[in-house]
């Protein structure tokens, strides 16, 4: 179980811009279609990286 959990925090780590930043590009620019999976996925990275901005400036 606490390879799982890592190599999740791993694949959110370094996956979350790209994904945050890509889907859309796909979707608008080159017809991706949206379901709800990649929806949530994107979502979900856009709430990983509020946290991250916020853990930054609550900490100064």
């Amino acid at each position: 179980m606490k390879e799982i959990y890592g190599s999740l925090i791993m694949f959110f780590y370094f996956l979350k811009w790209p994904v945050f930043l890509g889907l859309p590009i796909l979707h608008f620019a080159y017809g991706l279609h949206a379901t709800y999976f990649l929806i949530a996925f994107w979502t979900l990275c856009l709430i990983l990286i509020i946290k991250d901005f916020w853990m930054m400036f609550r900490a100064k």
